[in-house]
């Protein structure tokens, strides 16, 4: 089959490789659609030390069964099926208390690490098992079906928060799962969705999408305006979706006495905590990682069309042509958000 292989740091290739094989509780799937992940185009260098090459990356996709295990129940060859990008065991105490993101054995899809590699669905063809299968409604297509990974992390985010009705929320960073989160939270009820970004268009996005306020760093003082928004006492819960130390600083400075601060991004792997803030303003604060069993929500979501998706796709193209897209979100070229691969 082909595939679209990072050989070496900073180096794809569309190549020839093997089709998977599959056990007795795994299903073949012939992929139809395969979104580059942020997550894939920082690890294309070798930096997060979780794409160690050779590997076949991708986790957000979605495609068709093309064929089942012998132990395989409920599912059939022309299924049209999502996945979760967690492998989880099932068996583990985290997994045992519904917590199948922080399972023990836990295994990511197109991850490559120390501990175990895992080829993913830049290919023709993945094999994963049965367990971690959704089907795809009819109405949902094959490349809103690869967005539901990213929209199950936003709205896992949501969810780790609590949320009253006409809460002040300040969101940092309107990449793919920042503008996710803007949405789950219009659809959350939501008072003032406050959205932070260096980038004027994808502000202008935030603000398409649900957004009351677009605020962009480096020409605005964000803590100043957020307390102006709110007559000076601060957010609710912001939500800091980029990962860096200064995107860090400025979720945790928008809020008010006793509010949250729930993480999602993680590009950096260390942050400067103001301590004494937290600790006498009573800020709680939940890390956020991956999802947890909201793929269903995710796809009635989208099949009602209370979250645009689409929106979000700024090219679905041949996976032979994959290597170019890629260069092109390394370079962040203006406009392009999400890149959707068809093999």
């Amino acid at each position: 089959m082909k595939a679209l292989q990072l050989v070496e740091a900073n180096r794809l290739e569309y190549t020839e490789v093997p089709e998977p094989s599959f056990g007795d509780e795994d299903v073949l799937i012939q992929v139809k659609a395969c979104g580059i992940c942020g997550s894939d185009v920082h690890g294309l260098d070798g930096s997060t030390g979780r794409r160690q090459p050779p590997l076949i990356m991708g986790h957000e996709a979605s495609g068709i069964i093309a064929g089942v295990g012998s132990g395989v129940s409920g599912w059939a060859e022309g299924d049209r099926v999502t996945f979760d990008s967690t492998i989880y065991c099932g068996h583990c105490r985290y997994c045992r208390q519904g917590r199948i993101n922080l399972c023990e054995d836990r295994r990511v899809l197109g991850v490559s690490c120390d501990d175990y590699r895992r080829e993913g669905a830049m290919a023709e063809y993945v094999a994963v098992p049965q367990h971690i299968l959704y089907r795809l409604p009819e109405t949902v297509g094959f490349e809103q079906g690869a967005m539901i990974e990213a929209l199950s992390t936003a709205v896992h985010a949501v969810h780790r928060t609590s949320l009253h009705l006409n809460d002040t929320a300040v969101v940092v960073g309107a990449g793919v799962i920042g503008l996710l989160v803007v949405q789950v939270l219009r659809a959350s009820g939501c008072g003032m969705i406050v959205a932070v970004d260096i980038d004027r268009s994808r502000l202008d996005l935030a603000r398409e999408l649900g957004a009351d306020v677009v605020l962009q760093a480096g020409t605005q003082e964000i803590v100043s305006e957020v307390l102006t928004l709110t007559k000076g006492r601060g957010a609710d819960c912001a939500f800091e979706v980029a990962g860096y130390p200064d995107t860090f600083k400025t979720a945790a400075a928008v809020l008010c006495k006793g509010a949250q601060l729930t993480l999602v991004g993680n590009l950096s792997t260390e942050v400067i905590l103001p301590l004494q803030a937290v600790v006498t303003r009573e800020i709680s604060m939940n890390g956020s990682c991956a999802s947890c069993g909201e793929y269903p929500a995710c796809l009635d979501m989208i099949e009602r069309g209370s979250i645009n998706v689409d929106r979000l796709i700024s090219a679905s193209v041949p996976l032979a042509e994959g290597a170019s897209w890629f260069a092109r979100l390394v370079q962040s070229e203006p406009g392009l958000i999400k890149v959707s691969l068809k093999p």
